[in-house]
């Protein structure tokens, strides 16, 4: 069983105590992590990836087609839950911060305890209740109780990466590890989905002209009493499928909770001097709003993110209605995500060799000429090339935020010794800015189809909405990710100053284990 090992031990301050604390003896510079290891720090973090998938891609097209709430509701659900999700972040982090450590560790116990509520929340988020009148309400509600389980699960894996060893060779590795996992888990999560949706979609039945209240007129009678069968035919399967998605997404995530909570082990860092003073969470806070590189990268990653979940949350609907790939979306899904796993070694070996900062310049950039050659040449051929052009990109933007934080984090570690225990708030923060301005990025999205006049239900749309589709997958992600890029030029940790913070940050260590056996070398 996976236990947490403290590394530094809190005492009373003396006048001749040196300044760096004693250690356990389970403390040890060269934390080399076995393959067993990252593999199950990697599976911990591939259910909620898998959720992730199901819920932005299918969610927004299930709340209009399926559960049947206007496009308003659908956009205030998605909106007020992100927003919501967001807020519990910081709330997250604010009390892991003032978490114990226990036998299995201090992030352990909140994703472990979280996770049989989590995998009922996520449940109950993909019923149809028999009533009509408040499933606005009932939608909205589970998916707040959805986002903010998922945030306790979520925020203390991500704080994991800094207790699994001190080696930054060891953590980027662990961390490759993890995205290759997670977008395994997001190709995972569309298979599932996808496959298993996509039957109720087909059974549709659309015929040439619309049977929207709007096209009626041009359809017999006949042909409406039949259109109308299909519908009830196909909403019962529809509800049906969805529920067993549901299902198979909740035990994966059971499953991958177990394996990981049987094979990681906390490690605590014993880089921080000995003080009496103890930093509080506000005090944190504040310098770590105050440091440049956390705001410079958090900056340029929301607005990366948002671009990425703007195409993601649309592509669905822009294929079932804009691009007529309505047979063939959930293939092109899945083309994204085999090539995004295939293409993650790739940009390892890439940041390795040239530098987190190039290669998230390079990777960021490559879905920009792609995009826009989907929205104006959208047949089958080209969008998979884009397909298969994209996954380079949504590799890139998973792994290397997830890199380049654990450097920030060192960074600061190493302008603020004195302030140990919140590496918390690094992450529930970023978690919160992304999550936040992608909830608002959702709710503007599809409060825009709502204005454009999107007809729930239907088998074609108006023009406008597909125009607006376009913009949704094509300019608009564009302008967002050209100016995340800008914002990234501010970055300040290149190849020179990380390794120079490594070299540091060891000298600490390494004062801080001889410290402690000048203190007591029985111990040693």
């Amino acid at each position: 069983m996976a236990k947490g090992e403290r590394g530094v031990q809190g005492s009373e301050g003396k006048p001749n105590e040196p300044l760096f604390p004693k250690t356990s003896q389970q403390t040890d510079l060269s934390q080399k992590l076995s393959l067993c290891s990252k593999l199950c720090f990697a599976i911990g973090g591939a259910p909620k990836e898998v959720a992730a998938s199901a819920t932005g891609f299918f969610l927004q097209i299930y709340l209009l087609d399926v559960a049947q709430i206007n496009a308003f509701q659908a956009s205030m659900v998605l909106f007020i839950g992100k927003v919501w999700g967001a807020v519990t972040d910081p709330v997250v982090g604010f009390f892991i911060t003032k978490s114990k450590w226990t036998r299995i560790g201090r992030l352990m116990p909140w994703m472990v305890g979280c996770t049989p509520f989590l995998v009922i929340s996520y449940f109950y988020l993909w019923y149809v209740p028999p009533f009509s009148g408040s499933r606005f309400i009932w939608y909205l509600g589970f998916y707040c109780l959805y986002q903010t389980l998922i945030t306790c699960f979520h925020v203390p894996y991500s704080a994991l990466t800094m207790f699994l060893s001190t080696d930054q060779k060891e953590r980027d590795s662990a961390t490759a590890y993890r995205m290759t996992m997670e977008v395994l888990g997001t190709l995972v999560g569309a298979a599932i989905q996808g496959q298993i949706v996509a039957s109720a979609h087909t059974l549709k039945h659309c015929p040439t002209s619309n049977m929207s209240a709007g096209y009626l007129g041009n359809s017999s009678g006949a042909e409406i009493v039949k259109s109308m069968v299909h519908s009830k035919e196909y909403l019962s399967y529809a509800k049906q499928v969805y529920t067993i998605a549901a299902g198979v997404i909740g035990g994966v995530f059971v499953i991958c909770t177990v394996v990981m909570f049987l094979g990681v082990k906390e490690r605590d860092d014993p880089y921080a001097p000995k003080t009496e003073k103890q930093v509080s969470f506000q005090q944190a806070f504040v310098l770590v709003m105050r440091h440049g590189p956390y705001l410079s990268l958090t900056a340029a990653f929301l607005f990366i993110t948002v671009a990425i979940q703007l195409i993601q949350s649309n592509f669905v609907l822009f294929c079932t209605y804009a691009a007529d790939l309505r047979d063939h979306f959930q293939n092109i899904v899945l083309t994204i995500l085999v090539s995004a796993v295939i293409s993650i070694p790739l940009w390892q070996w890439f940041l390795q060799r040239f530098g987190k900062k190039t290669a998230a310049f390079c990777g960021i950039t490559w879905i920009l000429p792609f995009t826009l050659m989907l929205v104006f040449i959208p047949n089958v051929i080209v969008a998979y090339v884009v397909a298969v052009s994209s996954g380079l990109t949504v590799a890139a933007s998973l792994l290397l935020p997830w890199s380049m934080l654990p450097d920030v984090v060192d960074d600061f570690r190493l302008a603020n010794p004195y302030c140990k225990g919140h590496e918390a708030i690094f992450y529930s923060f970023y978690v919160f800015f992304t999550k936040f301005a992608s909830g608002i990025s959702l709710g503007v999205s599809t409060l825009c189809l709502e204005f454009a006049g999107y007809d729930t239900g239907a088998c074609k749309q108006p023009p406008p909405v597909v125009y607006t589709l376009k913009l949704l997958i094509g300019a608009a992600p564009v302008a967002f990710i050209v100016t995340g890029l800008m914002i990234l030029l501010l970055y300040p940790i290149t190849e020179d100053v990380r390794l120079r913070n490594k070299v540091c940050l060891e000298e600490l260590r390494k004062q801080s284990i001889g410290s402690r056996t000048v203190e007591d070398p029985s111990n040693v």
